[in-house]
């Protein structure tokens, strides 16, 4: 027997709308004319303020020059310096020319010496400001502190840090492991599972993986149901987020979330969809038991009749 959850699982997520105020804001914006601050006009303006003064601040000592050159205009006195003003500009060893001497518009752009933005080396445990509500790893633990010790240490920590809190989960998962996770969660970021109830019955959840943060990636489990009613605002009972600080330089991968309470699911329960989501999207391509399961990722990404929760559930049912 085929079930077809489809229509109702692949939802796709709407930009929020505009708000009224905000369209009225947009309707009664004023609209300034361009010639107002056209950029021909601003920098003639500032290049004529600038030259105007240069010039008057020398003018006699220009005037003198230009009789000794031969020259009647200030134009053909400086053609006729062009190449010893380029060459001096270009030395790197002078110290820049003041800032009054140098023309807002230059004719020429690429003889300017424009001094190289060399950015910060990004330190290994520093990162962007989270989003509200997200937590990076250094929330948990500090990160200079663990820098010098051994990946099962830091395992160690980790695991007594969330031991004393009853709903909360946590794993290590070594970098190898979570890499090819994280590039089957990247193409099948939406799945559902089978969760064994008491007495035979089969309850089915659905998954995401969302990407917050560039050091966090999470996913929510919701009851298929709840998602069936509410689409993409049904409230998870589940979450996992994995911490990605400490891949590269521990080859280690810290996880931690818990299981939210009243919401029909156990401490238990919560674990084995962990558990069932680290064997479907951890999946290895070389083993027989591996290529079924990204088959079956595979198969409800595509949709259509070739997807069969059946055999989502009979794979379920061999891990072990």
């Amino acid at each position: 027997m085929s079930y077809s959850l489809r229509p109702l699982l692949r939802r796709t997520i709407h930009p929020p709308k505009i708000s009224k105020s905000s369209a009225t804001q947009t309707r009664h914006a004023r609209v300034i004319p361009s010639q107002i601050f056209s950029p021909s006009r601003s920098s003639r303006f500032l290049q004529t303020t600038s030259t105007d003064a240069v010039l008057e601040k020398y003018k006699v000592k220009l005037e003198e020059k230009m009789k000794a050159e031969g020259v009647t205009s200030y134009t053909d006195l400086r053609k006729k310096y062009t190449s010893q003003i380029d060459s001096l500009r270009n030395d790197p060893t002078l110290p820049p020319l003041p800032a009054e001497l140098l023309p807002s518009s230059p004719t020429n752009p690429s003889l300017i010496r424009h001094t190289p933005i060399i950015p910060r080396p990004r330190s290994p445990h520093v990162t962007t400001t989270p989003p509200p509500g997200v937590k990076t790893l250094s929330s948990y633990m500090d990160l200079a502190k663990l820098s010098p010790l051994l990946p099962p240490e830091i395992e160690y920590l980790w695991r007594l840090r969330h031991s004393s809190t009853p709903t909360s989960l946590c794993a290590c998962i070594p970098t190898a492991t979570f890499r090819r996770l994280l590039s089957h969660a990247k193409a099948h970021p939406m799945f559902i599972l089978p969760l064994p109830r008491p007495g035979g019955a089969i309850e089915m959840h659905f998954l995401q993986w969302t990407h917050p943060h560039r050091d966090v990636v999470t996913v929510l489990f919701t009851s298929l149901a709840a998602y069936k009613l509410h689409g993409e605002f049904a409230v998870p009972h589940t979450m996992l987020s994995h911490h990605l600080e400490l891949m590269d330089e521990k080859g280690l991968v810290l996880a931690q979330g818990g299981v939210v309470k009243d919401r029909g699911v156990s401490v238990e329960e919560g674990r084995w969809l962990v558990m069932a989501l680290q064997k479907f999207y951890g999946a290895d391509p070389a083993e027989d038991e591996g290529r079924r399961r990204i088959d079956l990722l595979e198969r409800f990404t595509r949709g259509g009749e070739e997807f069969r929760v059946e055999d989502v559930i009979a794979e379920a049912e061999k891990l072990k």
